[in-house]
């Protein structure tokens, strides 16, 4: 065993007593890999994050850091809405490309009092002009990813359905990510019933989307043909070569910053990641904190 190996080694246990640091990976040998995301990690004491990443190709090939802790799901939770989107269309309940009525009226999962969304800090322009009128259920589910539309996300949860969402999370094995209601509900915010994940769930989703082909081929490829569309690159993709792919789905609100989904090189190789954050006080060392993580992943992976 080589001095440097031992010095890590010490570093990470250390780490461990200092910092109740959680892993999958604490029975088995700790990679240098994950040591060196745990000494990033352990910078300084602002936040609490997980890391969820995976070969998808060799799957003993991964880092597990607090992947089971829960957190607010933000935005992430947008990918599981797509993902029960076109299963429901798969079942044949409508069209991915039928067109519904774009409403901005929802009703609170406390006592269905009626509330709108904020659309001065919708993240779409696209659709602010279209209320009252129709949109497809597919271009809302580009706004609802690839922008974060939060009009978009509330018009599509009324279609499918929360509590759907929730259970064809259960059907793939990701047995704590809860979707309980829309976005942008306050009375639920403030009695604590939001939307809930964990970074071992959301990496199960990309898998099941890249690995397993679900809800099935064609879906499959359609929900990653959007997320490939991602308008915001600034954390996972942020300092990846521009050759590389990334499928991606981001969510903040305050105090919360996450990126999550599927990187794939140009040689055919592809892995999975997740990133979440909580508690932090700085947004910018965090989101640079979580960007080098990410960068640290694919150097390694490349290599």
């Amino acid at each position: 065993m080589t001095k440097r190996w031992i010095v890590l080694s010490a570093l990470f246990s250390l780490f461990q007593m200092i910092f109740g640091i959680s892993s999958s990976a604490q029975t088995g040998q700790i990679s240098g890999l994950e040591i060196r995301i745990r000494a990033l990690l352990s910078t300084d004491d602002q936040g609490v994050f997980a890391v969820a990443y995976r070969d998808l190709d060799e799957p003993d090939r991964m880092v597990f850091i607090n992947e089971h802790e829960v957190f607010h799901a933000a935005s992430t939770m947008k990918t599981p809405v797509l993902y029960e989107v076109f299963r429901q269309a798969k079942q044949g309940r409508f069209n991915i490309h039928d067109s519904i009525i774009v409403k901005n009226e929802f009703y609170s999962i406390v006592d269905s009092s009626v509330f709108s969304i904020d659309l001065t800090g919708d993240s779409t322009e696209i659709l602010k002009g279209k209320v009252g009128r129709k949109a497809t259920i597919y271009e809302l589910c580009f706004e609802m990813i690839t922008k974060s539309s939060n009009l978009a996300t509330n018009v599509i949860i009324d279609l499918v359905g929360a509590k759907n969402v929730t259970n064809a999370m259960r059907e793939i094995g990701a047995n704590d990510l809860q979707v309980l209601r829309g976005v942008e509900d306050l009375k639920a915010f403030e009695l604590g019933l939001s939307n809930t994940t964990t970074a071992i769930d959301l990496l199960v989703l990309f898998e099941a989307l890249e690995k397993d082909k679900l809800p099935d081929p064609e879906s499959s490829s359609e929900i990653l043909k959007i997320l490939r569309s991602q308008f915001y690159r600034d954390i996972i993709p942020r300092y990846l070569p521009r050759e590389v792919v990334v499928a991606n789905k981001t969510g903040s609100i305050t105090q919360v910053m996450h990126d999550s989904g599927l990187v794939f090189l140009p040689d055919g190789r592809k892995y999975g990641l997740v990133l979440l954050s909580k508690k932090w006080t700085d947004e910018a060392k965090t989101r640079e904190k979580m960007a080098q993580i990410s960068k640290m992943i694919y150097e390694s992976y490349a290599k």
